[in-house]
């Protein structure tokens, strides 16, 4: 009798075992998205929302749920708005998307923020970064310096705010550095600085050393060796075969203008930068090219901007790709993990294919699998 029953007890446990699996596979995946749908960023905001609603679409199931609230950029809105949707339910989040909005949101318990932001340091505990951070640059920076057998490399780090960032993702990345500078953004400090990282004065006075020795030589082609002197710059090699320059936009392009003043060019050093999103004004710049950098997958935010444009008659922001990711991440992860416990979802190691890249996930963290890109001539080539 006794073994009558435990066998009816067992089928009972497997019973309702399955049912509550089946149960929460049928369940709603309740997601609150948190963007400025008001002010300076509005349009920011609303290109999020559309590539969310484009990501349903393409998942094509009804089990998912998004509920939108406004954050501004204020850190207190933010909160308020995170705490109305975890009244309704709800335990994880797309967004914040500025740091600074981050502030406060350690004070709400059991919930997850998937947060655009590609900051890593000084986060809540409650917020994971899912922006394309700097040790994920690195890392595909470091395999491009292994494949090219980069024997000296030197970092150069612009005097801002981000310099913390890029210090940490250089120790985690070990990626192997001959020096590290950080340098002024102001014009003429910065062209003094690099003058000293390349030796320019020693090279040049090499150079007029050279000139005065051949000048004052009795060697038959003396007349043919000083003209080619005065076609040079500097005499002397610089101690490194690629540099790095952590910086973007119109800063970015000072400091190659500046190693190329100090006769350092981009055809004999390796140049190489963070991520540039494409940035098309690059391309235009012929006088700092050849320069590489790590990206997202070019082809894939190419058609999904295209597919952007097609459907909503408008052009995404950069970040609207990040958000249709998120999206299909949260999904998978929905179809392989027990969505109750929220707080170890990211906790375990999974790997995510997506229109950026490859996601890898593992103890709360988000690095991405970057893709490398050359820009020459004008035009951009995939290294890999």
């Amino acid at each position: 009798m006794k073994k009558f029953f435990r066998i009816i007890l067992t089928i009972i446990i497997i019973f309702l075992t399955n049912y509550s699996f089946a149960f929460s596979q049928n369940e709603k995946i309740r997601i609150g998205l948190l963007a400025p749908l008001s002010g300076e960023y509005k349009e920011l905001g609303q290109s999020i929302i559309k590539s969310t609603r484009m990501a349903l679409n393409d998942i094509g199931t009804d089990n998912i749920e998004i509920y939108p609230m406004d954050t501004g950029i204020d850190p207190n809105q933010t909160l308020q708005s995170a705490i109305r949707l975890k009244n309704k339910g709800i335990r994880i989040f797309l967004g914040p998307i500025f740091f600074k909005s981050l502030l406060y949101l350690n004070q709400i318990d059991d919930v997850i923020f998937l947060s655009f932001t590609n900051k890593t340091s000084n986060l809540p505990k409650n917020v994971i970064s899912s922006g394309v951070n700097s040790l994920s640059q690195l890392n595909a920076i470091k395999k491009f310096l292994e494949i090219s057998e980069v024997e000296k490399t030197i970092f150069l780090t612009p005097d801002l705010e981000y310099k913390s960032e890029i210090k940490k993702a250089i120790k985690q990345s070990k990626i192997k550095i001959s020096k590290q500078y950080t340098y002024d953004t102001e014009p003429t400090k910065l062209t003094k600085q690099i003058e000293k990282i390349t030796n320019y004065e020693v090279r040049k006075q090499n150079l007029a050393d050279e000139i005065f020795r051949v000048e004052n030589s009795d060697l038959v082609d003396k007349e043919e060796q000083i003209k080619k002197l005065e076609k040079k710059y500097t005499i002397g090699n610089v101690n490194f075969d690629s540099v790095i320059i952590s910086d973007f936009d119109e800063n970015l392009k000072s400091v190659i203008t500046s190693l190329i003043y100090t006769d350092v060019s981009p055809k004999s050093k390796l140049f190489i930068t963070l991520n540039q999103w494409f940035n098309e004004s690059l391309f235009l710049e012929e006088s700092i090219q050849p320069l590489y950098y790590p990206s997202i997958n070019k082809q894939n935010l190419e058609s999904f901007n295209k597919k952007f444009i097609d459907t909503y008659n408008s052009e995404p922001n950069h970040l609207s790709l990040l958000s249709y990711d998120l999206l299909g991440l949260i999904y998978y992860l929905s179809l392989k993990s027990d969505f109750s416990d929220i707080n170890n979802i990211f906790k375990k190691e999974n790997s995510f294919k997506g229109k950026i890249g490859i996601f890898d996930v593992k103890n709360n963290k988000i690095n991405h699998r970057l893709n490398f890109y050359k820009i020459e001539g004008g035009e951009i080539k995939e290294i890999f």
